[in-house]
């Protein structure tokens, strides 16, 4: 990855969230794309979740992903402390399995909208894509880029299936 300043805040709310939330600075290393990654609780160090959600922008961030299991206070706090695409990414922490921060996310009220991803992994991984195709839409590498995930995405399938098709079909007995 180039030597740029970070364009993604990935911000979680605890050190457990952090295998969940590796799959997105997976994929945003993938596709180029600099980030930070930042800890910080909406109710243990309020003062820390909005200092940096007011700061995000001056310091050149251009999207926030934020993991939040439970209630999911984290992203509607920082959502509500910045203008910056706030995309969610409910973590299974408690015994809801994740339903309860699914449904926080996608409850916020109006006026400080969080985008929600799935709950857990694949929603770690799809908030990065998210995130690289707001910022494609000022940028061209970065357009370019995931037009080749894309590519390699339908290439796999195409390749996948090549090899299931040529199995013979099963008679039934």
């Amino acid at each position: 990855m180039e030597c740029e300043s970070p364009i993604v805040g990935v911000i979680m709310g605890s050190p457990s969230d952090l295998p969940v939330m590796e799959e997105a600075t997976v994929m945003l290393d993938s596709l180029e794309i600099p980030y930070e990654n930042f800890l910080t609780s909406a109710h243990r160090s309020p003062r820390r979740t909005f200092e940096y959600a007011r700061t995000a922008r001056q310091r050149g961030l251009q999207v926030l992903i934020v993991g939040a299991g439970g209630a999911a206070h984290l992203a509607g706090v920082i959502a509500a402390e910045t203008t910056l695409p706030v995309i969610g990414v409910p973590i299974d922490s408690s015994p809801l399995k994740g339903w309860d921060a699914l449904l926080s996310m996608v409850q916020m009220p109006g006026g400080v909208p969080v985008a929600t991803m799935a709950v857990g992994k694949t929603g770690a991984k799809n908030a990065a894509i998210f995130a690289a195709q707001i910022l494609s839409l000022s940028c061209e590498e970065k357009a370019r880029k995931l037009s080749s995930f894309k590519e390699g995405l339908a290439r796999q399938v195409e390749e996948q299936g090549g090899e299931i098709e040529k199995r013979p079909p099963r008679r039934n007995a």
